[in-house]
């Protein structure tokens, strides 16, 4: 069983232009994967010495994303991570909330991932 965890990030963006660099493989591409193809709703995601398929099970434009992966057996997993763009109402930032799962003694460096790759994600869109 892993566990789930929440983090924010504040992002210096529009919520359109932010949702085209979570959404689409080209946009992804860009920060959260060397490389990123999709057929469909599978979007295969693939790093140096890795490739994982994933599902795209819930979008809304301009407002979220959701990908669950997919096993090697081709069997849909419990676990996903989600990138929901939330704008605050009253000061109009934009803040990207990202869910995801790891194991308990993983979730710290999985949280650094993230960041590092947030990190990414706000130099191409100049927000940093």
């Amino acid at each position: 069983m892993k566990t789930k965890f929440e983090i924010e990030f504040p992002i210096n963006s529009s919520p359109q232009l932010l949702f085209q660099y979570i959404s689409s493989p080209s946009g992804l591409s860009e920060w959260f994967a060397d490389n990123v193809n999709s057929r469909g709703e599978i979007y295969t995601f693939i790093w140096e010495d890795s490739e994982e398929k994933a599902k795209l099970t819930n979008k809304k434009s301009d407002e979220k994303v959701r990908f669950r992966w997919i096993d090697e057996e081709g069997n849909e997993s419990e676990n996903y991570f989600e990138l929901k763009i939330v704008r605050d109402e009253i000061t109009k930032d934009v803040i990207l909330v990202v869910t995801d799962f790891a194991d308990e003694d993983e979730v710290e460096d999985q949280k650094l991932l993230w960041e590092s790759q947030i990190h990414d994600l706000k130099t191409i869109l100049g927000s940093n």
